[in-house]
């Protein structure tokens, strides 16, 4: 099947091109496994409260890990979340707010990582890592090559491509193009319990052929359990629990996902690499509620106000589980507050090179190790809604901010700032800002100096909130 199909990829979609002539010697940085699921709550994983949906595999890895409480996303969904995980800037300073962003002609249309963004993969190639990605980049302009993954510092990457200026017919939603446009595959659901049975071949492929005199950084961008991944085989999995036949494939899609995360640890039990590297796993934002599912049926979020596009806690609070064996002690739960600028520099230091100059994150490598470590000021987030989005009242432009236990959120610019306390308020349900004008006008202030302006997304006066109708032909 998938043996037969990678037998048949040319040779040279398979050379790995190291950056330089590091050996392998004890001093050799570990290999990197980082794990990232599409649009898995806070509250979806047994070891983050989950009761019904079964994670085996995934709680396993927090046992002998640490788990963060207090982790969050780089945005609320997908293109603007990674933008940060892969450049470390935060969402003010992103090249990417939205999953698509405004053009002069007023066409809402994906927006690319800059040239200059320096991504995880080019950092980590550059240290002397064999550099694999596979799965969901949707950093990219789709017509233009130089912006996916494997022109963005991975040696190996097979992704999918979601959609194009043409509609998306230029691109199969089945296939996985090799190396750019240099072969694809087909995802055949006929042959797979699940797209990600699919992917976790494809890091199989990857291992088997790396030059083990170098070390790893496997980025591994799962679809599960988003909304439009439906091709699953789950007849099994709580067929007994008499839920309706949405929330069933919905809770089977996650412990899918856990057993494909359980078969690739397990591959790297068998290689005799695990003890060698350190796995991350966390989720590119908040659940979702999304064609006919509701993120409340199994409490979701962790009981969190909010969901996917929002900057409540429900939103952008995320799992985090960082596993390392022999070097980070296991069981330990820690609530830290940090977020996806925070990985770069990292995996800088795991790497033994210099944080980049772009890096607005503090690296977590001490707080792995027990030390202390500084803390943020305050994280800031903006999230631009794109598309018929922008007929909402807020004109789709969203801020928030989180300082120490306190959170600020703004649902456009002319409206009043919320404000909660979140060591006495955890689910945001009352909003105190009338009790704190201080506080509120230190928020407000910097609402507006967290934050760089760029054309694709203006500051969210500077958007017309009815702008995108006419193209959108919305009844």
């Amino acid at each position: 099947m998938m043996k037969n199909i990678l037998s048949g990829i040319s040779g040279c979609a398979i050379v790995f091109l190291a950056s330089c002539n590091m050996q392998k010697t004890d001093s050799t940085p570990p290999n990197i496994l980082f794990l990232l699921a599409d649009d898995l709550g806070y509250g979806e994983l047994g070891c983050y409260g989950q009761e019904v949906i079964k994670t085996p595999a995934i709680d396993e890895l927090a046992k002998n890990g640490m788990l963060f409480t207090n982790f969050y996303a780089g945005n609320t969904v997908c293109s603007p979340s990674r933008a940060v995980l892969l450049t470390g800037k935060h969402p003010g300073n992103a090249t990417i707010r939205g999953n698509s962003g405004i053009f002069d002609d007023d066409l809402w249309d994906r927006i690319p990582l800059k040239k200059d963004d320096l991504t995880l993969g080019e950092m980590l190639k550059r240290a002397g890592y064999q550099t694999g990605f596979i799965g969901k980049w949707h950093l990219d302009d789709p017509n233009d090559l130089t912006t996916w993954a494997y022109n963005r510092g991975f040696d190996f990457a097979i992704q999918d491509q979601w959609s194009a200026r043409t509609g998306g017919s230029d691109f199969a939603g089945n296939m996985h193009y090799i190396n750019g446009k240099e072969d694809s595959l087909a995802y055949d659901p006929i042959d797979y319990d699940c797209i990600d049975e699919f992917r976790t071949d494809l890091a199989f492929h990857f291992l088997d052929r790396r030059d083990k005199n170098h070390p790893f950084f496997l980025f591994m961008s799962y679809r599960i359990p988003h909304a439009h991944e439906w091709n699953i085989r789950d007849k099994e999995l709580y067929a007994d629990k008499g839920w309706p036949e949405n929330f069933r494939r919905h809770a089977a899609k996650i412990t899918l996902l856990d057993q494909q995360i359980g078969r690739l640890l397990k591959r790297l039990e068998d290689d005799g690499e695990l003890e060698n590297t350190i796995i991350f796993f966390t989720s590119d934002n908040g659940p979702h509620s999304e064609l006919g599912h509701d993120h409340m049926f199994f409490n979701s979020s962790g009981g969190l106000r909010g969901f996917k596009r929002d900057l409540y806690e429900g939103g952008i609070r995320v799992p985090l589980i960082i596993a390392w064996p022999n070097k980070i002690q296991p069981g330990i739960v820690t609530d830290r507050i940090s977020a996806f600028q925070d990985i770069m520099p990292t995996l800088a230091e795991l790497a033994g090179i210099d944080i980049p100059a772009q890096s607005d994150g503090i690296s977590l490598l001490p707080v792995l190790a027990g030390k202390e470590q500084k803390e943020h000021d305050y994280l800031y987030w903006e999230f631009q809604l794109d598309g018929w989005y922008t007929i909402l009242p807020d004109g789709g432009f969203r801020q928030a901010i989180r300082m120490g236990k306190w959170k600020a959120v703004r649902y456009g610019i002319n409206v009043d700032t919320e404000l909660f306390d979140l060591d006495a308020d955890l689910f945001e349900r009352t909003n105190i800002a009338d009790k704190h004008p201080e506080l509120i006008q230190q928020m407000n202030s910097l609402f507006e100096s967290s934050r760089t302006d760029t054309d694709h997304f203006p500051y969210g006066g500077k958007v017309q909130p009815y702008r995108a109708i006419d193209r959108f032909k919305l009844p």
